[in-house]
C-alpha cells in the first residue's frame, strides 16, 4: 500500500469520526412541544364557591291538637296550598268521642243530636303555607304531642359553607342550586340569611347559609341533596385568553405574540384580572386582533424494549441467553 493511499484512508476515517461526533453533540430540537395560534376573545368570566346543601322548609309548622282525642276528618292533602285561618281537620276530644260512640248504639237520631250539641274541634292553619305532611287517617287517636298536619311556608336550600369561604358570601348574592337528582336543571337563587353560629361536621367548621330560589320547580322536595354554587365575581364583555397562554417571569406576566416574518415571537407584558382557572381576564397589553402563541406538550408514547418482552418473537429467548 503506497503512502498516498494510506493518507487517503486516514482522512476518510477522520472525516467519518468527525461527522459522528458532530451528530452526537448537535443540539436536538424539542419535538415534544406544539405551538398553537389563538386569538383573545370577548366573553364572561365568573368565579365560583362550590359547596353542598339540602332542600328544607324555611318555616316548618306542625299542627297539633289542643287536647287528646280522635281525628274525625282531614280536609287537606299533601302539596295543597292553604291560607291562614283555613280549617285543616276536624277532631273530637276524648269525651266527645266516647259520647258519640255511646249515642251511635242508641240510634241515628240520638247520634245526630249529640253531634250538634257537642261540636268538634277545628284544627286551623296559622299561616299561608303548603301541606308537606298529611298522613293521619280519620278515626286515628292522637295526643297533644302528635302532629296531625305539617305545613311549610316556602322551600329553601340551606348550604354548608367552610369557614375559609364564609367571608366571601354576602346577603343578596346570586347562586345556583343544582339538585343531585336533577343535575341538568340549574335553579337561580339569592342568599337570604347567613347564620352567625358555626357547626362542626367531620372536624370541619362550617356556617349555614339560606338561599331562596327565584322560582321553585315542581320536583323541588324537602330533603333533597344539592350542590350550591355561589357566584363570587362575574364580569361580562371582557377580553380573555386561556390561562395557559399567560406566562410568568418573576413578578411580571407576559404573552407570546406572533411576529410576522420573524421566527422569534414578541414577549408582551400584560395586566390580568379575574380568572376561573380556565380563562383569565386581560386588562391591558393585547387586543382581540393580536395572534397569540400557545405552547403545549405533545403526548409521546414511552419507548419500550421490544427485545425484553416475552410477547415478541425471540424476546424471552434473548432474555434467557443474557441470564446464561
Amino acid at each position: 500500500m503506497n503512502k498516498k493511499l494510506k493518507i487517503g484512508l486516514i482522512m476518510v476515517v477522520v472525516l467519518i469520526v468527525g461527522v459522528f461526533i458532530f451528530l452526537k453533540l448537535k443540539p436536538k430540537t424539542d419535538t415534544s412541544m406544539m405551538v398553537k395560534e389563538i386569538y383573545p376573545t370577548v366573553g364572561t368570566i365568573q368565579t365560583i364557591i362550590s359547596t353542598t346543601g339540602t332542600v328544607l322548609p324555611k318555616n316548618r309548622l306542625e299542627v297539633r291538637p289542643p287536647v287528646g282525642g280522635r281525628v274525625e276528618s282531614i280536609l287537606v292533602k299533601e302539596g295543597q296550598k292553604v291560607k291562614a285561618g283555613e280549617i285543616l281537620a276536624w277532631m273530637s276530644s276524648t269525651e266527645r268521642a266516647a259520647l258519640l260512640d255511646a249515642a251511635r248504639g242508641q240510634g241515628e237520631d240520638k247520634l245526630k243530636y249529640w253531634q250538634e250539641a257537642y261540636k268538634p274541634i277545628a284544627l286551623l292553619s296559622s299561616i299561608d303555607a303548603e301541606v308537606i305532611v298529611s298522613t293521619t287517617q280519620p278515626g286515628q287517636t292522637v295526643t297533644i304531642a302528635d302532629a296531625v298536619v305539617v305545613l311549610s311556608d316556602e322551600l329553601i336550600a340551606r348550604a354548608q359553607v367552610d369557614e375559609t369561604d364564609i367571608g366571601k358570601i354576602k346577603l343578596g348574592q346570586k347562586a345556583l342550586i343544582i339538585l343531585d337528582a336533577y343535575p341538568d336543571t340549574k335553579i337561580n337563587a339569592i342568599v337570604q340569611h347567613i347564620y352567625y353560629e358555626s357547626k362542626t361536621i367531620n372536624n370541619v367548621t362550617i356556617y349555614e347559609v339560606d338561599l331562596v330560589p327565584e322560582s321553585i320547580p315542581e320536583f323541588f322536595r324537602s330533603g333533597m341533596n344539592a350542590t350550591i354554587d355561589f357566584v363570587e365575581k362575574r364580569k361580562e364583555g371582557i377580553l380573555m385568553v386561556p390561562v395557559e397562554a399567560v406566562y410568568r417571569n418573576k413578578e411580571k406576566r407576559f404573552v407570546l405574540i406572533k411576529n410576522n416574518n420573524q421566527v422569534q415571537p414578541i414577549m408582551q407584558n400584560v395586566e390580568t384580572g379575574i380568572t376561573d382557572d380556565k380563562n383569565i381576564e386581560i386588562t391591558d397589553g393585547v387586543t382581540d386582533k393580536d395572534v397569540l402563541l400557545l405552547k403545549s406538550k405533545k403526548f409521546v408514547l414511552p419507548k419500550s424494549d421490544m427485545g425484553n418482552s416475552p410477547f415478541t418473537p425471540f424476546g424471552q429467548k434473548k432474555k434467557d441467553d443474557k441470564a446464561k
